[in-house]
């Protein structure tokens, strides 16, 4: 027989308690209010979509995704992000809207997780996406955007990395013959293990120029002069070119005035074989994940019908909530309004008056000092008693 389940939750699920959905709803409106500034207008897509278009196309591995069967027989899953439904949405409800698109949401994603890995499966972000502009300022907006979201959401300290896909990958396309070998490079790249990247350097045939070029890569790490340091390792192919892009998105990020902010990364890899250009990751101090990440996704919408360059971010919400401040000192009066039987239409016509001025009322019947005494000892910052007793 199998044993109850009592107050469990399914594995990854968690409950957000008052205090924390407040502080959560507070940077919910700040950010809002930001992406709102830069002519982004929110979407709201279902948090049920078909395998077979959703599911197939998103970035997320399948075996990290809720599938369930609809009573027709499709398989559904819950949508393990929302990049993906707003590109299905673009390429057929907007088909005919001109583009550039700017959209954003506030919305919940699932992935499931292994009972060892003790993280959320159901999780909230807030992003934003950029489609139909190829530009390097496109690129540039999105970055200067989620610098502007993390300052509105009260994040004191952190730095956005930028890297760009091609960097790496047209380094290793000059030095490493075999494709298996270049992938379990960007592995290591992609999982920051610069120790199991440096063992494999050893151990792989290449001559000793290239692999100074990979040691030197890891190194590739900081500010402006990090561009002529790439410049001298990408050579002329496919790793030049994207120097040049990062270093005219670098004059753009200067005229934004938030370079003081970020950091350039040029061995930075973020989900393998999605994003196609720009890649950048946020962090906070004190915080050892990623506080939102975002990129180029440049291949995406073509999966839906409709080709277009695209670009975006998303803030991992319950991330962004342990490195905020506290809401005290910022949530809202509460008034105590106490009342016996006799004084009731007047005690609720007050209240009504006091809500209507905006203030936070919580009414209570009382029928004694004792109860008056208790109730009037709850943490409210006024109590008003409409009482018998009072005269």
């Amino acid at each position: 027989m199998a044993k109850p389940l009592g107050f469990e939750k399914p594995l990854g699920m968690r409950d957000i308690l008052p205090e924390s959905l407040a502080k959560q709803r507070h940077l919910e409106r700040a950010l809002r209010h930001c992406i709102e500034r830069w002519g982004y207008e929110e979407i709201s897509t279902p948090s049920l979509e078909y395998y077979d278009t959703v599911g197939m196309a998103s970035a997320t591995l399948t075996d990290r995704m809720f599938r369930l069967l609809d009573k027709q027989g499709h398989t559904v899953v819950l949508r393990p992000d929302m990049t993906t439904p707003i590109a299905r949405v673009v390429s057929s409800l907007y088909k005919d809207v001109p583009l550039p698109i700017r959209l954003f949401y506030q919305a919940n994603v699932f992935r499931a997780q292994e009972k060892e890995a003790g993280r959320n499966a159901e999780f909230f972000q807030t992003g934003i996406e950029l489609i139909g502009d190829g530009s390097v300022d496109a690129d540039a907006e999105a970055i200067a955007l989620a610098v502007f979201c993390l300052r509105a959401a009260g994040v004191e300290t952190f730095r956005i990395a930028i890297g760009h896909v091609d960097f790496v990958d047209g380094l290793l396309e000059d030095v490493v013959a075999e494709e298996d070998v270049r992938q379990q490079f960007r592995q290591y790249l992609h999982e920051r293990d610069f120790v199991g990247f440096r063992q494999l350097l050893e151990t792989v045939a290449i001559d000793s120029e290239g692999k100074k070029r990979l040691d030197a890569l890891l190194r590739l790490r900081g500010g402006k002069s990090k561009i002529a340091e790439a410049r001298e390792l990408a050579g002329d192919g496919k790793a030049g070119r994207a120097v040049e892009t990062i270093a005219s998105l670098w004059e753009s990020l200067e005229a934004y005035g938030v370079t003081e902010d970020l950091l350039l990364d040029f061995n930075l890899i973020i989900n393998l074989n999605y994003y196609t250009g720009v890649v950048f990751e946020g962090y906070a101090a004190d915080l050892g994940s990623p506080l939102l990440g975002g990129g180029r996704y440049d291949q995406l919408l073509a999966q839906f019908g409709r080709s277009a360059p695209a670009t975006g971010f998303a803030i991992k919400m319950d991330r962004l909530l342990t490195v905020t401040p506290s809401l005290r000192g910022q949530a809202p009066e509460r008034i105590l309004l106490l009342y016996t039987e006799d004084r009731r239409p007047e005690a609720l016509a007050k209240a009504q008056q006091l809500r209507a001025d905006f203030q936070v009322v919580v009414t209570r019947l009382v029928t004694g000092k004792a109860e008056i005494a208790a109730e009037s000892g709850q943490g409210y910052s006024k109590v008003i008693c409409m009482t018998e007793q009072e005269e």
